[in-house]
């Protein structure tokens, strides 16, 4: 680990975009499957470790990108995601200096993300209630 920041040395970014990579190919076969809910469980489980290297950060959220869009029942989402989960969507570590997951969806300015992000948004703080947003705020280690 460099520093007392906790992140991962460059020498170890290959390591984590192969990591990032066999996840991809996992979800992609769990989305051919309509298992879009275990996609992105599976996508939020195990992010690499905090990284400065954008092609981690960018490969990352293209995982999580392509297992929230893939959700068309948002409802049903949260009929079946466990509440630790939660959190993550809302506010993740290894979005450290570029955002959290939903809020860099919304970020994008791509119509169809910030559309499906807000959805996701509107019923996550309607099931969690305002404690995750107020986390992710008062997180002052993993800003935007």
């Amino acid at each position: 680990m460099a520093g007392s920041e906790g992140f991962v040395e460059v020498d170890n970014t290959e390591a984590i975009i192969i990591r990032i990579e066999q996840k991809s190919r996992k979800i992609e076969s769990l989305l051919k499957q309509f298992k879009p809910v275990e996609a992105l469980k599976m996508a939020l489980e195990g992010s690499p470790p905090k990284t400065r290297d954008e092609r981690c950060k960018s490969a990352n959220w293209i995982v999580v990108h392509r297992a929230i869009m893939a959700i068309k029942d948002v409802d049903g989402l949260f009929l079946s995601l466990d509440p630790e989960y939660y959190d993550i969507l809302m506010n993740d570590e290894i979005m450290d200096l570029t955002g959290w997951y939903l809020y860099r969806g919304l970020s994008t300015g791509d119509r169809p993300t910030c559309d499906q992000c807000l959805r996701i948004h509107e019923k996550l703080t309607e099931k969690a209630g305002l404690g995750c947003i107020l986390r992710s705020l008062a997180d002052t280690v993993n800003t935007v």
